[in-house]
């Protein structure tokens, strides 16, 4: 402490003389050569009746000139359990002080900020002006408002409001869940009680999927693996399908117990199409997707040291709907079986609710052909092939969908996407180029059905009109410029349903966007459709023949004509409106 005290008696006489010298007339010009460095209060660590708050003075009676010229002012402000102190002093600001580096050292006025520093919580404060660190200012202190009893009262009062409206929110929100579910109950009901039609074999219509020895192929042992770790063992067997983006094998998914196998399809990638493997395999992630008709998904793989990508799917053996019409001609029947499933594929695709009520997200297949359908063993259909799809997220910009591009097979792509005009603040005309497709495929499913009289060989839509693999081009001169569609001849609508079926068709492949069905409509009407055949049935049975005005030809592109396959639709009366709400 003495060493201290001479020290400062030291630093005082230093100050006292070099002001000495530096004020007399002939030493006026020392100034130019010696820097002056800064005046500063610099105390010990005193204590102080400084609470901490306002303004106050250090009380330091000690002013000292700064050793360096760099140095500025600080004062440290410190509170201990039972007192305060203050210490003053010249410090470099280039240099931690007590762990803390200065950030207002340029200031005129010392104002005090709470730092963390090495011997524990302090206030710092620093400056450039002489003496500066004399004053210090705290920052007000904010105090909590007080209490206010009004509003004490006013809260307790809404309180049972509040209880009540969450009471009846939360009723209504049950209520609608459950309206919900039993609709859902009931059409699965309906679905159940439909009597088996002559001719098909149901017997895996709940299967997932079928080899052709009838093995159960379901997911059990796939999921049991741990596929970031280890590839599942499987044996590719035979190529049974080749794309644009990749290749289809039929394979044995073997068992890890036994010699047994499990017959699976595996889409194989090469390298270059991560894009659209990543694409499909997020889209078949999401469990909302699963559904009787759309393709059941195992797992997906990236298998490194044959530089591909996998995916693992069920394996249907009768094909794809394409290769199914080209073997067979189909019955009435299988005509309502296959279209009522395609229809119900596309609209659980197309929801954005599930049966439950729970919120889904709405994705759609911008690619939908014969080609990308399969065929189950109880004849009905499955979507697959998902390398185009899109999720329609809400949190999808304008931008997104617009980069999102002119996707899809020419010959199946709707009026709107063949001219790029499809409306992208409306996500529903997204799905609406899937309804124009769907209604094409269907056309191929009816120009194969033995109802429609002579049947001729299988040919995709359109025909020969335009080329095998027609270019963009060569649609548009045929969609958009004739306003062209596939030929629905007269002899078709000899029978009621194929005439129904055929007004749900012109109906799906509207010019007008906004005039198309849903496919939600569609599946309903297609389901209607048998009750209302045996009603017709029984009128046809007593006027012994089927009414003039369905034998008039039918040319798809005179409106005149096309109101008349309307006036068939309401025969069956379904208002697709309420289909849709359901």
């Amino acid at each position: 402490m003495e060493a201290q005290r001479c020290s400062l008696s030291l630093r005082g006489a230093l100050t006292f003389f070099l002001l000495t010298v530096l004020l007399e007339p002939g030493t006026a010009g020392m100034s130019s050569f010696y820097p002056i460095s800064q005046l500063c209060k610099f105390c010990d660590l005193e204590l102080s009746s400084c609470s901490g708050t306002g303004t106050c003075m250090t009380n330091c009676s000690i002013t000292s000139i700064c050793f360096e010229s760099s140095e500025v002012c600080v004062s440290i402000w410190r509170k201990n359990e039972t007192d305060f102190s203050i210490e003053t002093l010249c410090h470099d600001p280039t240099k931690p002080l007590y762990g803390v580096m200065l950030d207002d050292y340029n200031s005129t006025t010392c104002v005090m900020k709470e730092k963390n520093t090495t011997t524990g919580m302090a206030h710092l404060c620093s400056c450039s002006e002489e003496e500066c660190n004399d004053k210090l200012t705290f920052s007000p202190m904010v105090d909590p408002p007080p209490d206010n009893p009004l509003v004490s009262v006013i809260l307790v009062s809404l309180l049972p409001l509040l209880v009540m409206g969450t009471v009846v929110a939360g009723m209504f929100y049950w209520y609608r869940t459950y309206r919900q579910r039993m609709l859902s109950q009931e059409w699965e009901s309906n679905i159940k009680k439909r009597k088996p039609k002559p001719g098909l074999d149901c017997s895996d219509a709940c299967a997932i999927m079928l080899d052709d020895d009838r093995s159960d192929s379901s997911s059990t042992h796939a999921n049991s693996l741990n596929h970031n770790t280890e590839p599942l063992p499987i044996e590719l067997d035979l190529l049974v399908g080749k794309g644009r983006f990749a290749q289809v094998y039929k394979a044995k998914l073997k068992q890890t117990t036994s010699d047994q196998f499990e017959t699976v399809a595996v889409k194989i990638f090469p390298y270059e199409e991560y894009a659209s493997w990543k694409n499909e395999k997020d889209i078949f992630s999401n469990t909302d997707l699963r559904h009787e008709n759309i393709l059941h998904f195992l797992t997906a793989e990236e298998r490194k040291v044959e530089k591909q990508y996998w995916l693992i799917t069920a394996f249907h053996s009768r094909g794809n709907l394409q290769e199914h019409l080209t073997r067979n001609v189909i019955s009435w029947e299988e005509l309502q079986v296959l279209g009522s499933s395609l229809a119900r594929g596309v609209a659980h695709l197309h929801s954005d609710r599930l049966p439950c009520g729970r919120p889904k997200v709405a994705i759609v297949h911008r690619d939908l052909k014969s080609s990308n359908i399969l065929v189950k063993n109880d004849l009905t259909c499955c979507l697959c092939d998902f390398g185009l799809g899109l999720r329609l997220d809400s949190s999808l910009s304008v931008d997104d969908l617009a980069n999102s591009g002119q996707v899809g097979t020419a010959r199946y792509m709707a009026p709107e996407v063949l001219e790029a005009r499809l409306n992208l603040e409306n996500i529903e005309s997204f799905k609406q180029t899937d309804i124009y497709s769907m209604a094409l495929v269907l056309w191929e499913m009816t120009s194969r059905c033995e109802a429609i009289g002579e049947v001729k060989d299988y040919e995709p839509a359109y025909g020969s009109k335009v080329r095998e693999h027609p270019c963009v081009e060569s649609m548009k001169d045929n969609v958009l410029r004739d306003r062209g569609r596939p030929e629905i001849p007269d002899t078709w609508l000899r029978h009621q349903g194929v005439a129904v079926i055929c007004a749900t068709i012109m109906e799906c492949w509207d010019h007008d966007p906004e005039a198309r069905l849903t496919a939600h409509c569609v599946a309903e009407r297609i389901y209607e459709l048998e009750d209302e055949m045996d009603k017709l049935s029984s009128r046809s049975s007593s006027a012994e023949k089927i009414p003039e005005e369905l034998k008039i030809p039918i040319e798809v592109e005179i409106p005149e004509e096309m109101v008349k396959i309307t006036e068939i639709q309401d025969i069956i009366a379904v208002d697709c409106s309420v289909s849709d709400e359901k």
